[in-house]
């Protein structure tokens, strides 16, 4: 397949561009475009045929749902059959923005989209030229991030032309993502309603809107092989680089780090901290912890920085699982399939 990559500034978007993009959309290709969470891989989220072309393109297992992309909430009726008051509570609050919605789907989305279930999950992205594509195509589109499965996920024009070029029919180019981990996933399919995937809508922000809010045990735990999920980044190992990783918290987890490390150990580490881990084979600072936005916006580009050499392993410092925190756990879970190491204070 040949890509075709158009250039595009948020502030001042070429409208030629964005009528391509629509266009393409709208005509069933493929179109890879930035976000204010990630980049996406879009397609018509009316089109069955569209839809498995995105699976196709990215390697991605056909039970795990696509998120359909609106660009203004009087779009909801064309994706969603009900939009009970607390969905119109959340997206007035939060969107547009990075929060998804998972509610009952219209019998315009094909079951090719929602992976046969009988929801969709949406959301009103507020990167301006996501939603001036969406505009342009005139249909929503379902977008997952736009990487080969299970690999980071895309936060720079960079990323997606190395590792998508040749899969889609267009990329459009633009500036890095602001908040750098997807969108919160919040289902109000259920009673009382849950949290599917943090992101940068924290569970306090959506509990002050909604009241008690359940945690998934997918955010935290690995769930089963047979499970059926209801939301992407549920089920699979995400995120993960080639080489292996571990999350080390606890205490003593900087003791432990250091203790290990040899010529084939890398780091992902805080702000501040690379001089401490001069042992490892390389140190890859992320973020502040004091601000865990600012690992969220760090996280994914670091993980492909991982993969710029081969490591025996990867130590990971994590924040800790509040808030915005819990949006960065999750990820460097799913990077590490879950592998995390307790270390205990060290006594003398």
């Amino acid at each position: 397949m040949q890509t075709t990559i158009l250039t595009i500034n948020r502030d001042h978007p070429d409208e030629r561009a964005v009528e391509t993009a629509g266009r393409a959309l709208r005509e069933g290709k493929l179109v890879i475009f930035p976000t204010e969470t990630v980049y996406g891989l879009g397609a018509s989220a009316y089109d069955a045929a569209a839809a498995a072309a995105i699976y196709r393109a990215k390697g991605r297992p056909s039970d795990n749902p696509l998120i359909v992309h609106i660009a203004d909430i009087a779009d909801l009726p064309l994706v969603a059959r009900e939009v009970p008051p607390e969905a119109m509570r959340l997206f007035e609050a939060c969107s547009p923005g990075p929060l998804t919605v998972v509610l009952k789907k219209s019998d315009r989305i094909p079951d090719a989209v929602s992976a046969g279930l009988d929801t969709v999950a949406v959301r009103i992205p507020s990167h301006p030229t996501a939603r001036a594509i969406i505009r342009a195509a005139g249909v929503p589109i379902a977008a997952p991030s736009a990487n080969l499965s299970g690999k980071p996920s895309p936060t720079r024009a960079g990323h997606i032309i190395r590792e998508m070029d040749g899969r889609v029919d267009y990329i459009v180019a633009g500036e890095d993502c602001d908040v750098g981990v997807e969108s919160t996933v919040v289902t109000l399919a259920v009673a009382p309603p849950r949290l599917l995937r943090p992101g940068g809508v924290t569970l306090a922000q959506l509990e002050e809107i909604l009241g008690p809010v359940e945690t998934d045990q997918a955010v935290m735990h690995a769930i089963s092989a047979g499970a059926v999920i209801s939301s992407p980044g549920m089920k699979y190992r995400h995120y993960a680089p080639a080489s292996p990783v571990a999350i080390v918290e606890g205490s003593g987890a900087m003791e432990y780090i250091r203790a290990h490390l040899t010529p084939d150990i890398g780091v992902l580490c805080f702000d501040g901290e690379q001089e401490l881990f001069a042992g490892a084979k390389r140190a890859i600072p992320y973020g502040d912890p004091a601000r865990p936005e600012t690992l969220a916006h760090n996280l994914f580009d670091a993980l492909r920085a991982v993969d710029e050499d081969r490591y025996e392993l990867v130590y990971a410092r994590a924040p800790e699982p509040q808030g915005v925190g819990l949006a960065v756990y999750n990820r460097l879970l799913k990077a590490a399939g879950h592998t995390v190491i307790d270390a205990p204070e060290v006594t003398e």
